[in-house]
């Protein structure tokens, strides 16, 4: 009896960051290339975020693919990156820029919170999920991969190097989380995280070993059980990192 063999359809990962924007695709690939026109880092295609050169940006993608050693054939299954509160504009200039390059059969946009979380292994249960990139500070609310509530700041990893000390990005975290538990549907998340952290205190303090973790919150990175935020205190939470977070150090934010 014959068999038949059902090919899988084409699939396809993008992510437009503010420094640079990745692929990855289902026949192996997995590259990236600066956000930027060419070798003008002055004349950046993506900033904050959002796309401003969607010319550039197709230019950018399909110069990407043309590097592959398999091409991305059309029709296929597409999923991208967008940062968290995007608005209706912003996330269609990203369809365009996708549509135009890659036009799938299926685009779906995905929060880069939830992403770093997938990509962390910690998509389940309640997560407090910080995202420094290099332009722009997410940090959200899950509960079971479902955005709860989220703040956005145009700050990141891009400004340690102009002048801004860790401590200007730690403090951001710091009082978009307070931002958070003004937001009624998070309330509980956050207390819940607030008496697992203190748990943990009196665990570690009944041991005498110090456990304190915190020390970094960084790209793809997601935090669990995330404790009271207090100024100049660090809080205790389990971390949890992706597969390639960035080695930049941040205090004092989880």
């Amino acid at each position: 009896m014959a068999s038949h063999h059902v090919a899988r359809p084409a699939a396809a990962a993008v992510d437009f960051g503010s420094g640079c924007v990745r692929l990855w695709t289902s026949g192996g690939g997995n590259l990236s290339g600066p956000a930027a026109s060419g070798r003008d880092t002055s004349a950046p295609l993506v900033r904050h975020g959002r796309v401003l050169d969607e010319p550039g940006c197709v230019a950018l993608l399909s110069r990407l693919i043309g590097e592959l050693d398999e091409p991305v054939p059309a029709g296929g299954v597409v999923v991208a990156c967008r940062p968290v509160l995007s608005t209706p504009a912003e996330q269609q200039a990203l369809r365009r820029v996708l549509t135009e390059v890659l036009a799938p059969s299926r685009l779906l946009l995905i929060d880069t919170v939830r992403a770093a979380a997938i990509g962390a292994g910690a998509a389940a249960g309640g997560l407090l999920v910080v995202d420094v990139g290099a332009q722009l500070t997410e940090v959200a609310l899950l509960e079971h991969g479902r955005v709860v509530a989220a703040r956005r700041t145009d700050l990141g990893t891009r400004d340690l190097g102009r002048g801004a000390g860790a401590t200007v990005v730690a403090e951001a975290v710091t009082r978009m989380i307070g931002q958070l538990r003004g937001v009624p549907a998070a309330q509980p998340l956050l207390s819940a995280a607030t008496r697992r952290g203190a748990a943990r205190r009196r665990r570690r303090d009944a041991t005498g070993t110090d456990r304190a973790a915190g020390d970094a919150a960084a790209h793809a990175g997601a935090l669990r059980g995330v404790a009271t935020p207090r100024g100049g205190q660090r809080r205790r939470c389990r971390r949890r990192r992706g597969a390639a977070p960035s080695r930049r150090r941040v205090t004092n934010v989880a």
